[in-house]
Order: structure tokens, then sequence, then C-alpha cells
């Protein structure tokens, strides 16, 4: 009995302890990232985003015809006064309906689109290499995080102020029962507030979409830290350059769209205010203000995502030539150099089959959206200097990035829209200011 309570520990227990704390860890990453997904789909689902069939469908646009159009033309029309044509309230309010009603509009159908083609897991890429999910899941789950308070954040700010503007506008203007009052601004306060979430909502989840996929951009560089083979590392970029070209398709008609109603919305706002002849003031003009703001929130959160993503894709040619850079200066391969009497070398690629473009999408027309070669291999006839500078090159040569209809959504871009606004604010201001003498 002695010798057998004194006999050593098994040396394999530990590792076999690990490999099942290990285990118990990636299940439960996988379940609080299933939970957080099921979450995220519902909190979608409620909002009207998840038309999966018909009658969900037809549920979610006839709540957006009721709490956009319907109720919002009903405060208008029987609102607080009876004399406010003396304020212009009906002139300005129904501008401002139209252009808060296209951007929610412009917002749920693009979003419900992709949802209902790809579903939650697809749409944000986390559905594909469960291998990396392990890795990734406390990241992801971050990132989703961040997209609730995204939304929660702005949208308190924005409805403190559109409640300061209906309080204040129903104190001057109010006519007849205070109950009445008080009906108008809950009526106007909860369609402003649908709309509003619903526009948020699909900038903030394609904010998400830009930030799950940074993620696996910059462990690229991490993943060239592993000492693998190159063509590892050539699929793993090719996987990336594909999945940032399906973003890009499936978000594009997205992002101009809402470029473009923000843009009229501004142009309508600055027209209103600097041709009207009468007192323009915080009662008759505070949803101006509102909109204006969130709109143009709004669209940066589009373009952070949007440039965000581009700078990490174009960032990997950098990267990629640092490491080839301190490989080569680290390594003693004495093949570097090695080259035929005619000056050329004599290892040369050799790749078995043929690179096929299989689109997964019909509207991918791109030929950057090419999937991973299952039977690419590099020779061992090759050396690793050649193989690295392969490499490096092929990254330099496709900085990929998202864009739209072949424009790259950089600071570039972002550069040329502002000036672009300005160019037709500075036009603006002068055909309605102009002083005549």
């Amino acid at each position: 009995m002695a010798a057998a309570e004194c006999r050593p520990p098994d040396p394999g227990a530990d590792d076999d302890n690990s490999i099942h704390v290990s285990l118990i860890d990636a299940i439960q990453h996988f379940t609080d990232l299933d939970v957080s997904l099921n979450k995220l789909e519902r909190f979608l689902r409620v909002l009207g985003f998840c038309q999966y069939s018909i009658f969900s469908a037809a549920l979610s646009w006839l709540a957006f015809v009721v709490f956009s159009i319907v109720v919002p033309l009903l405060v208008v029309y029987y609102g607080y006064c009876s004399n406010c044509e003396l304020y212009q309230i009906n002139d300005f309010e129904l501008e401002v309906l139209v252009c808060q009603s296209v951007a929610a509009f412009i917002s749920l159908l693009c979003i419900s689109h992709n949802l209902r083609k790809y579903r939650i897991r697809k749409l944000l890429f986390v559905d594909r290499y469960h291998g990396q999910l392990t890795h990734f899941s406390e990241l992801y789950l971050k990132k989703i995080r961040v997209f609730y308070y995204l939304v929660v954040s702005w949208m308190a700010i924005f409805f403190l102020m559109k409640i300061t503007r209906e309080v204040t506008r129903a104190v001057h203007i109010h006519d007849g029962s205070i109950w009445w009052s008080i009906g108008i601004v809950v009526a106007s306060l909860v369609s402003w507030a649908y709309s509003t979430i619903i526009f948020i909502v699909g900038t903030a989840l394609f904010h998400l979409v830009g930030n799950l996929q940074v993620i696996h951009l910059e462990h690229f560089g991490e993943l060239l830290e592993m000492d693998m083979d190159v063509s590892v590392y050539i699929n793993e970029h090719m996987r990336l350059t594909c999945y940032v070209c399906k973003i890009s398709h499936r978000f594009r008609m997205f992002l101009l769209l809402e470029y473009l109603i923000v843009t009229v919305s501004q142009c309508v706002v600055l027209l209103q205010t600097t041709k009207n002849q009468k007192v323009v003031n915080f009662v008759n003009a505070g949803d101006f203000v509102v909109i204006s703001i969130v709109q143009l929130v709004g669209l940066l959160i589009c373009l952070n995502a949007a440039s965000k993503i581009s700078h990490r894709a174009q960032g990997l040619g950098s990267v990629a030539s640092r490491w080839h850079a301190l490989v080569t200066c680290n390594s003693n391969d004495a093949s570097v150099s090695e080259s035929s009497s005619d000056g050329r070398n004599v290892e040369t690629p050799k790749t078995e089959g043929q690179l096929s473009v299989n689109y997964s999408e019909g509207d991918l027309e791109s030929a950057d959206c090419m999937p991973p070669p299952a039977n690419i291999q590099l020779t061992s006839t090759m050396t690793s200097y050649h193989k690295r500078q392969a490499f490096v090159t092929y990254v330099e040569s496709n900085p990929g990035g998202f864009s739209i209809y072949g424009w790259r959504v950089d600071r570039l871009l972002i550069n040329t829209l502002f000036f672009v606004e300005m160019t037709l604010v500075t036009f603006l201001l002068g055909m309605t200011l102009t002083i005549k003498v």
C-alpha cells in the first residue's frame, strides 16, 4: 500500500488535463458566441430586419408604413395648433418626414435583403473556418458589445435632442387641450424613434461587419510569426481579399444610397434655412437640426467602418514586406544567391492545376474575389527567399479594401467627398445669400 501511494504521478496526466481544459474553454466560447449571435438576431427580428418569411416581411413593412409614414402625417395635419401656417410648421415637417423616411427605408431594405439572403452568421463571416472561432470568439463578443453600445449611446443622445425640441415646440404653440398636446408629442416621439433606430441600426450593423473583418486583417501579422509555409499565407490573404470583396458587393448599394440621401437632406436643410424670408427658429426648424445630426452621424459610422477595412487591407503589404526583410536578415539560406550562368534563377515555381473562379453570389462580377485554390502548391525546389519575395509581390499587387463600383473607400476618397460637399455648400450659399446692391 505504501509503495502504491508513493508512486510518481503519470506524466501524461497533465497533458490530458490541459487538453480537457482547452476543450471546455472552446465549448464555452462557442456557446457564448452562439448565444450572443442569437440575441443579436432576435434584436434585429424585433426591429423588422429579419424578413425570413412572407408573414414577417409583410409585418415588418406594415410597421414601417404605420410608424414612419402614417403616424408622422397625422401629427403634421392634426398637430399642435390651428395657426401652424404662421410658423411654417407644416412645410418644414413634410420635408423632414420625407428625408427621414427615405433614409430609414434604404436601411431596412438593404439590411433585410442581406439578412434574408445570407442570415446573420454568414453576413458577419463567423460561420466559416471554425478552427479560428475559438481564438477569435472573445474579440467577436467584444465587437458585438460595441455594436449595442454604439446604438444605445447615440440613440440616447438623439432622443434627448428630439424630446427637447418637441417639448419646446409644444410649450410655445400648443392650442387646445393639454392632453391633446401630450398625445401629439408621444406620437411624434414614437414615430421618430422608430425611423431613427432603423437607420442607426443599419449603419451600426455595417460597422459591426467591418470591425469583425478588421480582426482577421489585424491577425494576419500574427500569422506571419508562426513560421508556416508561404502557400498558407497566400491562401489566407486570398481568403481575406475574397471576404472584403463580398462585403463591398453586399453593402455598396447601401452605402451609396445613404450617402446620396444624406447629401440631398443637407441641401434641403440649407436651402430652407437660407432662402426663407420669414423667421426661422428652433420652434419651426428644430427638426432640421435633429435630422442633420442623425444622418451625419450615421454616414460617419459607415465611412469609418469602410475606411478601416481599406486601411487594414492596404497595410498588409507593408506588414508582409517587413516580415520578409526580418526573415531574410535573420536567415542563413545559402540558396538565396543561387542562379544559373546566364543570370536567370534556377528555381522557378511550379503550379499544379488551374486557378478556378467560382463566384458564390450573383452580384459578384469582380475578379478580385477569388476563393483560395485547393491544389496550388509551391515546389520544394524553390528557395525560401524567392517564395517570400513572390508572396510580398502578390500582396503588394493586391491591396484590396472596401470599394463602391471601383472607388476605394479610403482617406483619399473621403477627402474628395469632403471637398465635393464643401463646394456644393458654398454654391448653395452663393445662390441664396447673395446680397443685391
